[in-house]
């Protein structure tokens, strides 16, 4: 590979500089015992340095010394349209379908603005990303939980019935949807959009696609734009998207939408105005364009192989080796998400003291339940191969076989 992902000191060197991947613990009472060094598995941040384009980008736009007033130029909505071609076979995207948005969940809240009044219900699939939950609620919108469900193979699915279900009784003109699936790590199919997209077309609901994790797609998989199914889906939908997650780039705080219907469009500009807030950063746009250029395709080709043989190898090593502990294999993203019911049944322990008994030997993982489902957890696998496998090792030894 041309790019190093498996600097292990990488980790070592991000302590003190105020990120909380590797300077916070998120498990309320637990402690790294002496002796253990962390593994910071937790919150969806990468352990690996960004690509070296998006640096360059940075440091030669930061040797100008002017950061006044400025305008996107044709070059950044030029790179969006590149990169969504290139990487998603996305077409007639023009530069009047893009927008700005500061942050996914900014734009999650904006599009929800437009679609709904202030007490609406908005559908949402559970497991849901705490961040949905967080904002949405916060934001005066009541979620309805449609549960996605392991099938016999293990693999996660939508319950067309129920969504449907939930959408009648709750009188739901609107829904949120993570394509790819976080945290499940699902990467939705063609067919399988195109059921849920008949149930929302057959009941007038409005869709806001979360496709943040559109690039992090494992091996054997393959990513379906959300609104490209249909032309329905394309004037129904709101799709936001980042290279935040794909580049390690939340810190530098930015997303755009990608809206085809004219109305929509002209709402999102109207919604986005009010605040004077919603405002592209200079060094942002900096880091995108150095992100999509054919370095930084080279660069995710050979993250999303990494995290296929971390992905690889976590799951094999749980499923051989923890018994009692449920997981389904992530098609994207890079983490997984463990279902501890059976285990902690077994041992009469709780959830939070298998939680802390982790953190306790260095795998400072992440409390699953705030995503709506007890007795979970959620690892996050963007850390060196080596690191996946001293953390197993540690889990399985301390943990779960102790």
């Amino acid at each position: 590979m041309k790019y190093d992902f498996e600097n292990v000191k990488f980790i070592e060197e991000r302590e003190g500089s105020h990120t909380i991947a590797v300077d916070t613990i998120p498990i309320p009472g637990a402690e790294i015992q002496e002796g253990f060094s962390r593994i910071p598995m937790w919150v969806a941040d990468m352990n690996f340095a960004t690509c070296p384009a998006i640096v360059d980008a940075i440091i030669k736009r930061a040797k100008q010394p002017h950061f006044g007033y400025f305008e996107a130029p044709a070059e950044y909505f030029d790179a969006i349209i590149d990169w969504q071609k290139t990487r998603h076979g996305v077409t007639g995207l023009k530069a009047e379908h893009i927008g700005y948005e500061n942050g996914v969940l900014g734009g999650v809240v904006s599009a929800l603005n437009i679609f709904c009044q202030r007490g609406d219900k908005v559908l949402l699939h559970k497991p849901t990303y705490i961040g949905f939950t967080k904002s949405i609620e916060n934001n005066g919108y009541n979620i309805v939980h449609s549960s996605l469900y392991r099938d016999e193979e293990g693999v996660w699915r939508m319950d067309y019935e129920d969504m449907e279900k939930k959408i009648v009784e709750n009188h739901i003109h609107a829904a949120v949807f993570c394509n790819p699936h976080n945290p499940s790590g699902r990467v939705w199919t063609r067919e399988e959009l195109e059921k849920a997209y008949e149930i929302y077309r057959k009941h007038d609901v409005m869709v806001v696609a979360d496709e943040i994790w559109s690039d992090v797609i494992l091996r054997g998989h393959e990513f379906v734009p959300t609104a490209s199914v249909s032309e329905d889906a394309r004037m129904r939908t709101i799709t936001i998207s980042a290279p935040s997650k794909t580049f390690n780039l939340a810190g530098l705080v930015g997303a755009y939408r990608m809206v085809y219907n004219p109305k929509l469009i002209d709402q999102m500009n109207k919604e986005t105005s009010l605040s004077h807030y919603d405002s592209m950063n200079v060094l942002w746009m900096e880091a995108l364009m150095g992100a999509y250029t054919s370095e930084g395709h080279q660069w995710v080709d050979e993250l999303c192989e990494t995290l296929s043989n971390n992905v690889d190898y976590a799951y094999d090593y749980i499923t051989q080796h923890f018994e009692g502990v449920e997981l389904a294999k992530p098609e994207g993203t890079y983490l997984l998400y463990l279902d501890c019911t059976k285990w902690c049944e077994k041992h009469g322990k709780t959830i939070e003291e298998l939680q802390q008994a982790g953190v306790a030997v260095g795998v400072v993982w992440q409390d699953g339940r705030p995503f709506h489902t007890p007795n979970s957890i959620r690892i996050n696998l963007a850390v060196p191969t080596s690191v996946v496998k001293e953390a197993m090792e540690r889990l399985d030894k301390y943990v779960f076989n102790a």
